[in-house]
């Protein structure tokens, strides 16, 4: 499972922004995808995810502010997760991490988290 995340980049305070997360592979085997962020001098934190049963959770910070969502997988190769981010404040500032968590057979275990590069978000005030 490979994951390409895309869609930083700067903005001002009530602006937004989508990033989106190319999802790769054996996308039916997956039990949830989703987004996390680390802020400067922070821990890595959930931002948002879906089960592959289309259960969401939200970071009670981004309630209301963040939308998550995906495409509807046409086969076992390729999906899209989105994160629509409206209403922006700088403490959203961070890089945000795609994230997967699924089986992963050649290190032998059924909860594996894959993850993308990041993608810096700066919020200005």
């Amino acid at each position: 499972v490979q994951l390409q995340a895309s869609g930083g980049g700067l903005v001002q305070a009530g602006g937004s922004l989508r990033l989106s997360c190319a999802v790769s592979g054996n996308i039916f085997s997956l039990k949830s995808m989703g987004w996390y962020r680390r802020a400067p001098g922070k821990q890595r934190e959930l931002v948002a995810s879906i089960s592959s049963n289309g259960v969401i959770e939200y970071a009670e910070s981004v309630k209301v502010r963040f939308t998550i969502s995906r495409d509807n997988a046409r086969d076992n190769a390729k999906t899209t997760v989105y994160l629509q981010m409206n209403s922006l404040k700088p403490e959203d500032t961070a890089v945000y991490y795609c994230n997967a968590e699924g089986p992963n057979l050649q290190v032998g275990t059924l909860q594996y988290d894959y993850w993308g590069q990041g993608t810096l978000v700066t919020v200005s005030s």
